[in-house]
């Protein structure tokens, strides 16, 4: 019995060491750690259960039949995350550079499978050279496997892909297909053809790190949520996301312990809102001081600033934030504003995670650049977004809200349960002087008749209460009740229950 207890255990040191201690070293050399230091640190001490540890590839040409490893360069499987459970897949890019084969795939997969079985997330770290070209067509099919799943998985459980190391060609579709996607800075990149193939083709001479770095994911391409310095930072960054997400959508979103007092109150937020109606202020700090003790997770920091997504936490559930960005655009929404808001949007309505939105919006951002990339339709998506949510929907208007950008941002009239505006919200068709400027424009030539009729304008609709009248505001509170009118806001929506009409899918304009 002891003989077969030291194979099992030399078996098991084999498959721990991925691809030997040469390509180990070489990977640390990279300022990587491997797949298995990943998930040490991604998951709580000792509550990783590994799967299919001894499977191999099936593969006899080009000399495969001799080059067998076992785990076959990933390693899945389950453990907990501050004691939740969740389902993970570690690339090893020691063995055969992480490449994914048939038997790889369909370790994938089987996580996948569990995972949405039993509810509960699933994490891919990606690090792979992509599709094993000795397998040729069966690599591909391993690939299309595991697509299958991620459109399956959608909008049942949430799906996080860390990108730490290549991720080219097919592979980097599994990945888009999930609900949110970090990077590392410096040692991950992204890209369907590499620089030498768009070189080939395209004559651009274009590095790796240009063409698909973190840098360019997170700021210009939106494909990442965030970028990392280290994977160190990238894995504990993972854990304080899952701390924030229900476990699928048959759960509730979890509730940690608060030490915050729900009814405080926050004075200095009653003169956040300048003077000056063009001077911008910071809406992050009116996020700061309505969530628990301050803390935001902010989802797509780089990208598309002139509106913030991220999740918050009031009386120790999780909600979703969405909220105009004055410093930036003067908080216009735009065809990127308004991708990132629908998509953050969509999320938290299929996780059943309440949304909290905060409003100091102008209007569509105009110009020719906007009209022609099709500012109509991306636009489109975040009214969609909002009409089709049937969770809590909590909406504060600060300051400006203005035209059509005022119905898009959670109004009344898209099913909005609670809609608040501070005294300083300006609700209108637009600003006074275009109002004027169109309304009178027979007396354009008298300066002193358009103040006056400017004047008059701001003092009919530079306010909240003719909205307050119809009904559309359910009360004007002052700025600082904030944090209490919101609590207590959601606290009261805990039990709402609405449902869209039936149908197979809805036809949101992509």
């Amino acid at each position: 019995m002891k003989d077969i207890l030291d194979q099992l255990e030399a078996r098991r040191a084999d498959a721990r060491k991925g691809g030997g201690d040469a390509r180990i070293e070489a990977q640390h050399g990279k300022g990587k750690l491997t797949a298995r230091e990943r998930l040490d640190l991604l998951l709580d001490e000792d509550s990783f259960e590994e799967f299919d540890m001894f499977v191999t590839h099936r593969a006899t040409d080009f000399g495969m039949a001799e080059n067998k490893v076992y785990g076959d360069g990933v390693i899945t499987g389950w453990g907990t995350i501050n004691g939740r459970q969740v389902y993970v897949f570690s690339q090893d890019f020691t063995v055969l550079g992480g490449s994914l084969s048939e038997t790889h795939a369909k370790k994938i997969c089987k996580i996948m499978d569990m995972a949405m079985q039993n509810g509960a997330p699933v994490i891919g770290l990606n690090d792979s050279g992509g599709a094993r070209i000795q397998e040729g067509v069966a690599s591909l099919a391993g690939y299309a496997e595991v697509f299958q799943r991620n459109v399956m998985a959608s909008g049942v459980i949430p799906q996080i892909s860390v990108i730490m190391g290549p991720c080219a060609g097919g592979a980097v579709y599994s990945p888009a297909m999930t609900d949110f996607i970090l990077m590392v800075k410096g040692s991950s990149y992204m890209f369907v053809t590499g620089p030498d193939v768009v070189k080939t083709v395209t004559n651009e001479v274009v590095t790796a790190e240009e063409l698909g770095g973190a840098s360019t994911h997170t700021r210009k391409s939106s494909v990442a949520d965030a970028a990392f310095e280290n994977d160190v930072e990238a894995l504990i960054e993972v854990r304080r996301l899952v701390d924030f997400l229900p476990a699928s959508n048959r759960g509730t979103v979890p509730v940690r312990p608060f030490f915050d007092a729900p009814n405080r109150i926050d004075d200095s937020l009653d003169t956040l809102i300048p003077d000056n109606p063009n001077m911008p202020y910071d809406m992050k700090e009116l996020i700061a001081k309505l969530a628990d003790e301050g803390d935001f997770y902010e989802i797509q920091e780089n990208f598309a600033k002139n509106i913030l997504t991220g999740f918050v936490r009031l009386e120790g559930s999780t909600v979703g934030v969405v909220a105009n960005q004055p410093m930036v655009l003067a908080g216009c929404l735009d065809i990127d504003a308004s991708r990132k808001a629908a998509r953050f949007v969509r999320f938290c309505d299929a996780f059943s995670i309440p949304i909290l939105t905060l409003v100091d919006v102008p209007g569509f951002l105009p110009g020719t650049g906007q009209e022609y990339g099709g500012v109509i339709k991306h636009g489109a998506k975040l009214l969609f977004a909002y009409g089709e949510a049937t969770v809590p929907k909590v909406t504060v208007i600060t300051r400006k809200a203005y035209g059509g950008a005022y119905d898009v941002m959670s109004s009344k009239h898209l099913r909005g349960d609670f809609n608040y505006a501070w005294p300083t919200a300006e609700i209108a068709v637009m600003g006074a002087k275009g109002a004027t400027e169109i309304l009178y424009r027979s007396e354009l030539g008298d300066a002193d008749k358009i103040a006056a009729r400017t004047a008059e304008y701001e003092e009919n609709f530079a306010n909240p209460f003719k909205a307050a009248e119809r009904g559309f505001i359910d009360e004007v509170i002052l700025p600082h009740s904030t944090r209490k009118r919101v609590c207590r806001a959601f606290a009261s929506l805990r039990g709402k229950r609405l449902e869209n009409p039936w149908k197979k899918h809805d036809n949101i304009p992509l």
